[in-house]
């Protein structure tokens, strides 16, 4: 048997109609799961559904918008995913904010509260919510997508930081809580990726030569190189990890 296989699985992807999360929904589609696309927009979720309908088969995959800031719209997402595949077997917590750069006694507390919110608090409702189902079937996993920003200090993204490194730490702490229950959770700490959310950092091409030269790939990632991780997560051949963080940077943390 494949350890990768996920036939029969079904997954939600929040953030997946771009970027790391879009690369996510298709590389679990390509290894079998039926895919929940999710964002704030319903015609870009379901563009990406029907991509993945096209390449995997019809009734692949489904688009369903959610705003992450809404436990009424994250509880209306869990009852759309599981009325279309009966099941939920991975759940990755991808979307997140980060509305202010700079130094942290200047964030406001709008700002601050909207980090928090959007990238700890939503992701909390949304694997309790998640959660039971797995747990009566003994069997899934959670994947939070949080960065190596929860690794290290800035002086530019803090409040983005603390809330990564928060993620880290819920992992941990659900992995304990879960765990009996036959359900894992863990996160992936992406370095800088060529994404849309971080394109101030690569489209310049004197500052990605600067950025570059500090990893020791020499190199920034790719969003498909972030789905790999998740999609070993999600499998069997992740049956024995929990509460632990896959750092994907190129090497740059060491």
């Amino acid at each position: 048997m494949n350890l990768f296989d996920l036939s029969g699985q079904a997954a939600i992807i929040t953030g997946s109609s771009r970027g790391i999360g879009r690369a996510i929904a298709e590389r679990l589609a390509e290894h079998g799961a039926h895919v929940v696309i999710s964002s704030r927009n319903q015609d870009a979720s379901d563009e990406v559904a029907a991509s993945i309908n096209e390449r995997y088969g019809a009734g692949r995959a489904i688009g369903v918008a959610a705003n992450i800031s809404s436990k009424e719209a994250l509880r209306k997402l869990v009852d759309h995913a599981l009325l279309a595949f009966g099941r939920i077997d991975t759940l990755v917590c991808n979307a997140a904010s980060n509305p202010y750069y700079g130094p942290m006694a200047d964030i406001s507390d709008e700002q601050f509260r909207k980090v928090l919110d959007n990238n700890i608090v939503s992701n909390h409702w949304l694997i309790s919510m998640c959660v039971p189902q797995m747990e009566e079937r003994r069997s899934g996993s959670v994947i939070i997508v949080s960065s190596v920003g929860g690794l290290k200090g800035s002086t530019t993204i803090g409040a983005y930081c603390v809330s990564k490194a928060a993620d880290m730490q819920l992992a941990r702490n659900l992995a304990h809580e879960y765990g009996p229950h036959g359900v894992r959770v863990n996160c992936i700490a992406p370095g800088l990726i060529r994404t849309d959310f971080a394109r101030a950092l690569w489209e310049d091409p004197a500052r990605l030569e600067k950025v570059s030269a500090q990893v020791p790939l020499r190199r920034i990632g790719e969003p498909d190189e972030i789905a790999g991780a998740a999609v070993y997560l999600a499998s069997r051949a992740a049956s024995f990890t929990t509460g632990t963080t896959i750092v994907c940077d190129g090497g740059t943390t060491i």
